[in-house]
């Protein structure tokens, strides 16, 4: 499915969902093998976590010998310690500073690279998209170590030419800036995958139209803001949504860091929190019951921009 197909059965498009059928012949078994697979993998690890979370553990004594531990009813307590616990709180602010940084810059650079890209005076345009692109290649956390020993000051060639130079240079994983570096990781990996996607998008305009704005007069920057962008504008918000998602699950870049700075706490971000609850702590049941909360803002979160595009779309239609 192109953007437009996939925006529009998120938004839950009557006329596109007309067009979807259940295989070439209408057959149940043709969706079976995928079923089957997110039913194994997704679905069944979704229905324990979500059952765990409604549990606790009970310790009798020292918690030694059979019987010591017992597995209970909670109920909503550990959602209610979920949501009243500071060091969640705090991880899902940062979380918030950290998506202000990341998501408006890195869709603003992938929207910038693909209009050049797809500007008529550009140059060498398959080199530079795979140079674009390429940084998304590498998984995230190699990225983290790579950018994590370019911000060591004792190791990082940067410091070295900022020392020589007389520069008093602030340390990057200083717990002023560390958001930033870990948003800087964020936006060089996530560039190039967003501009393709936008990129892709403006392939697919037909040419007529800027020559038809080119013979009115209309100058490049012209035709981008008032052709370009509008067309691409369902590749913009599917792309928007993909790097909300991201964001509220930001993981590996921290996580990787955390070894190289003391600024960088266990529970810096939400999904820290459930591994160090789960994994450090083995409370598996406050584990889960924050992971059924993140998940649950991941999916409230998508579906609210969702619709508030969707209407604004219509608002617009009517307008006109």
């Amino acid at each position: 499915m192109d953007p437009d197909e996939v925006f529009a059965w998120a938004t839950g498009d009557a006329a596109f969902a007309g067009q979807v059928t259940i295989g070439a012949d209408g057959k149940f078994y043709w969706y079976a093998p995928a079923l089957t697979l997110f039913t194994l993998f997704l679905a069944l690890p979704i229905g324990y976590a979500v059952y765990l979370s409604f549990r606790t553990e009970i310790v009798k004594g020292l918690g030694l010998g059979s019987g010591a531990r017992q597995e209970v009813w909670a109920g909503f307590a550990n959602y209610t310690r979920a949501l009243q616990d500071p060091e969640f709180l705090a991880s899902v602010g940062r979380v918030a500073v950290y998506g202000l940084l990341l998501v408006p810059t890195m869709l603003g650079l992938a929207l910038l690279f693909a209009l050049l890209l797809d500007s008529r005076r550009t140059r060498a345009t398959g080199f530079s998209r795979i140079s674009i692109f390429l940084p998304y290649a590498v998984p995230a956390v190699i990225a983290s170590l790579l950018w994590g020993f370019l911000y060591l000051p004792r190791v990082s060639p940067f410091y070295y030419v900022f020392d020589q130079l007389g520069w008093d240079v602030p340390e990057v994983m200083s717990s002023g800036l560390v958001v930033f570096a870990i948003a800087n990781i964020g936006l060089w990996g996530g560039v190039g995958f967003n501009m393709i996607i936008i990129y892709t998008a403006l392939k697919a305009i037909p040419s007529e139209l800027y020559e038809a704005a080119r013979l009115d007069g209309a100058s490049e920057l012209m035709v981008a803001l008032r052709i370009k962008i509008p067309i691409v504008m369902p590749s913009l918000v599917l792309t928007f949504l993909f790097s909300m998602i991201a964001t509220l699950q930001v993981f590996a870049e921290p996580m990787t860091l955390r070894p190289l700075s003391n600024t960088i706490s266990t529970t810096w971000s939400p999904l820290m929190k459930v591994y160090r609850d789960a994994f450090t702590r083995g409370d598996i049941y406050a584990a889960s019951a924050t992971s059924v909360v993140i998940a649950l803002a991941t999916f409230a979160f998508s579906y609210l921009f969702l619709r508030l595009v969707q209407d604004g779309r219509a608002f617009s239609q009517e307008s006109k």
